[in-house]
Protein backbone atom coordinates (compact mmCIF):
# COMPACT_ATOMS: atom_id res chain seq x y z
CA UNK A 1 0.00 0.00 0.00
CA UNK A 2 1.27 3.46 -0.81
CA UNK A 3 1.96 5.85 2.01
CA UNK A 4 1.81 9.59 2.47
CA UNK A 5 4.63 11.16 4.45
CA UNK A 6 4.44 14.83 5.47
CA UNK A 7 7.65 16.79 6.00
CA UNK A 8 7.86 20.28 7.45
CA UNK A 9 11.01 22.37 7.33
CA UNK A 10 12.96 19.11 7.24
CA UNK A 11 16.43 19.02 5.60
CA UNK A 12 15.83 15.32 4.83
CA UNK A 13 12.62 16.03 2.89
CA UNK A 14 12.71 15.20 -0.81
CA UNK A 15 12.83 18.10 -3.26
CA UNK A 16 9.30 18.91 -4.46
CA UNK A 17 8.56 17.77 -8.01
CA UNK A 18 4.90 18.83 -8.25
CA UNK A 19 2.40 21.46 -7.18
CA UNK A 20 -1.21 20.29 -7.25
CA UNK A 21 -4.14 22.59 -6.37
CA UNK A 22 -6.20 20.84 -3.72
CA UNK A 23 -9.06 21.53 -1.36
CA UNK A 24 -10.02 20.48 2.16
CA UNK A 25 -13.43 20.93 3.75
CA UNK A 26 -14.53 21.42 7.33
CA UNK A 27 -18.07 20.05 7.25
CA UNK A 28 -20.29 20.57 10.28
CA UNK A 29 -23.58 19.00 11.28
CA UNK A 30 -26.43 20.65 13.18
CA UNK A 31 -24.73 19.90 16.52
CA UNK A 32 -21.58 21.73 15.34
CA UNK A 33 -19.48 18.53 15.19
CA UNK A 34 -16.74 18.32 12.54
CA UNK A 35 -16.61 15.56 9.93
CA UNK A 36 -13.25 13.81 10.36
CA UNK A 37 -11.54 10.97 8.54
CA UNK A 38 -8.72 8.68 9.60
CA UNK A 39 -6.58 8.52 6.48
CA UNK A 40 -5.79 5.09 5.03
CA UNK A 41 -2.33 6.12 3.82
CA UNK A 42 -0.82 7.33 7.13
CA UNK A 43 -3.37 6.72 9.91
CA UNK A 44 -3.63 10.42 10.75
CA UNK A 45 -6.92 12.21 11.30
CA UNK A 46 -7.86 14.94 8.83
CA UNK A 47 -10.79 16.72 7.26
CA UNK A 48 -11.79 15.39 3.83
CA UNK A 49 -10.16 16.74 0.71
CA UNK A 50 -8.05 16.15 -2.35
CA UNK A 51 -6.91 17.39 -5.72
CA UNK A 52 -8.97 19.67 -7.92
CA UNK A 53 -9.46 18.01 -11.31
CA UNK A 54 -9.14 19.77 -14.66
CA UNK A 55 -12.51 21.23 -15.67
CA UNK A 56 -13.71 21.32 -12.06
CA UNK A 57 -14.47 24.35 -9.89
CA UNK A 58 -13.14 24.67 -6.35
CA UNK A 59 -16.56 24.10 -4.71
CA UNK A 60 -17.36 21.16 -7.02
CA UNK A 61 -14.05 19.50 -6.11
CA UNK A 62 -14.75 20.08 -2.41
CA UNK A 63 -18.20 18.48 -2.61
CA UNK A 64 -16.90 15.55 -4.73
CA UNK A 65 -13.90 14.82 -2.49
CA UNK A 66 -16.03 14.99 0.66
CA UNK A 67 -18.55 12.54 -0.77
CA UNK A 68 -15.89 10.16 -2.13
CA UNK A 69 -14.03 9.97 1.20
CA UNK A 70 -16.96 10.09 3.63
CA UNK A 71 -20.33 9.30 1.99
CA UNK A 72 -21.52 12.76 3.09
CA UNK A 73 -23.00 15.29 0.69
CA UNK A 74 -22.28 18.85 1.74
CA UNK A 75 -22.91 22.40 0.63
CA UNK A 76 -19.93 24.77 0.57
CA UNK A 77 -20.49 27.82 2.78
CA UNK A 78 -17.19 29.69 3.09
CA UNK A 79 -13.41 30.00 3.01
CA UNK A 80 -11.14 29.47 6.03
CA UNK A 81 -7.88 30.11 4.21
CA UNK A 82 -5.16 29.30 1.73
CA UNK A 83 -2.13 27.13 2.53
CA UNK A 84 0.96 27.17 0.29
CA UNK A 85 3.98 26.89 2.58
CA UNK A 86 6.93 25.61 0.49
CA UNK A 87 8.45 24.16 3.69
CA UNK A 88 5.62 21.58 3.74
CA UNK A 89 6.42 18.72 1.36
CA UNK A 90 4.18 15.67 0.96
CA UNK A 91 5.77 12.46 -0.35
CA UNK A 92 3.58 9.80 -1.97
CA UNK A 93 5.57 6.57 -1.87
CA UNK A 94 3.55 4.87 -4.63
CA UNK A 95 5.06 7.00 -7.39
CA UNK A 96 7.71 9.19 -5.76
CA UNK A 97 5.68 12.35 -6.14
CA UNK A 98 6.95 15.01 -3.72
CA UNK A 99 4.29 17.69 -3.64
CA UNK A 100 4.64 21.22 -2.33
CA UNK A 101 1.61 22.15 -0.24
CA UNK A 102 -1.07 24.12 -2.14
CA UNK A 103 -4.50 23.88 -0.57
CA UNK A 104 -7.66 25.85 0.04
CA UNK A 105 -9.65 25.17 3.22
CA UNK A 106 -13.40 25.64 2.84
CA UNK A 107 -16.35 25.26 5.17
CA UNK A 108 -19.45 23.25 4.42
CA UNK A 109 -22.65 22.06 6.00
CA UNK A 110 -24.19 18.61 5.99
CA UNK A 111 -26.89 18.05 3.38
CA UNK A 112 -27.29 14.25 3.52
CA UNK A 113 -25.59 10.91 3.99
CA UNK A 114 -24.06 8.77 6.70
CA UNK A 115 -20.35 8.62 7.57
CA UNK A 116 -18.96 5.78 5.43
CA UNK A 117 -15.27 4.83 5.05
CA UNK A 118 -13.69 4.56 1.60
CA UNK A 119 -10.39 3.43 0.13
CA UNK A 120 -8.90 6.73 1.33
CA UNK A 121 -10.49 6.77 4.79
CA UNK A 122 -10.47 3.82 7.14
CA UNK A 123 -12.70 5.62 9.64
CA UNK A 124 -15.20 8.50 9.28
CA UNK A 125 -16.78 10.19 12.31
CA UNK A 126 -18.58 13.31 13.46
CA UNK A 127 -16.23 14.63 16.15
CA UNK A 128 -17.23 17.06 18.90
CA UNK A 129 -14.99 20.12 18.85
CA UNK A 130 -13.58 19.36 22.30
CA UNK A 131 -12.24 15.98 21.10
CA UNK A 132 -10.35 17.32 18.05
CA UNK A 133 -7.25 18.31 20.06
CA UNK A 134 -6.60 14.73 21.18
CA UNK A 135 -6.51 13.29 17.65
CA UNK A 136 -3.24 12.31 15.94
CA UNK A 137 -2.81 14.52 12.87
CA UNK A 138 -0.18 16.31 10.82
CA UNK A 139 0.80 19.78 12.09
CA UNK A 140 -0.51 21.42 8.91
CA UNK A 141 -3.97 19.85 9.34
CA UNK A 142 -4.05 20.81 13.03
CA UNK A 143 -3.14 24.41 12.12
CA UNK A 144 -5.98 24.55 9.57
CA UNK A 145 -8.54 23.27 12.04
CA UNK A 146 -7.28 25.73 14.66
CA UNK A 147 -7.73 28.58 12.16
CA UNK A 148 -11.33 27.47 11.68
CA UNK A 149 -12.03 27.04 15.40
CA UNK A 150 -10.37 30.41 16.13
CA UNK A 151 -12.95 32.05 13.89
CA UNK A 152 -11.46 35.48 13.21
CA UNK A 153 -13.82 35.98 10.27
CA UNK A 154 -10.92 36.72 7.91
CA UNK A 155 -9.35 34.01 5.76
CA UNK A 156 -5.83 32.84 6.58
CA UNK A 157 -3.48 33.64 3.69
CA UNK A 158 -0.39 31.50 3.84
Amino acid sequence: MSRRIDYYDDPDAPQPNSLVPSVNVIVTNQAGDLLMIRRSDNGNWAVPGGAIDLGESIPAAAVRETFEETGITCEITGLVGTYSDPRHVILYTSDGEARQEFSLLLTGRLISGEPTPSGESREVRWMPRDEIGSLKMDRSMRMRIEHYLGGTGLPHIG
